[in-house]
């Protein structure tokens, strides 16, 4: 049996996006909000829009996980680089103000931001900072 390490890295990635994803979500929301009424405020809510960037990073790499074919390690590399960048505090824009606000306000969201960086160090893509 041969063992797909790139799609492997790249599942540890979406699960750890999905908690981070999810943290995010629960701070912008206001209230409780059924699974459908959800999917309408991320896709046309502009309180969410800057969720969107993150939302579709996971798609890109859950539709890479999900393929038939291997995974390439320099797919799986570029990937890793585009969430680095993302939830890299060095970056500037309405993503990045906004995450690392949640940052600043949440020691949930350090949380997991440190797992998703620690995940990305022990693949060589860099360090996150905390803001």
């Amino acid at each position: 049996m041969v063992v797909d390490d790139a799609r492997e890295q790249l599942r540890d990635l979406s699960a750890r996006l999905v908690r981070l994803h999810a943290l995010l979500l629960d701070r912008e929301r206001h209230g409780p909000v059924g699974s459908w009424e959800l999917l309408q405020l991320l896709l046309r809510d502009e309180q969410f829009a800057w969720l969107r960037s993150l939302s579709t990073l996971m798609a890109q790499i859950d539709a890479v996980v999900d393929a038939d074919e291997p995974v390439a390690a320099p797919d799986a590399q570029g990937l890793m680089r585009d969430a680095y960048r993302l939830l890299s505090s060095g970056e500037s824009g309405v993503f990045q103000d906004k995450y690392r606000a949640a940052l600043q306000e949440s020691a949930d969201v350090v949380m997991v931001h440190a797992g998703v960086a620690g995940m990305l160090r022990r693949h060589r893509v860099g360090s996150i900072e905390n803001g």
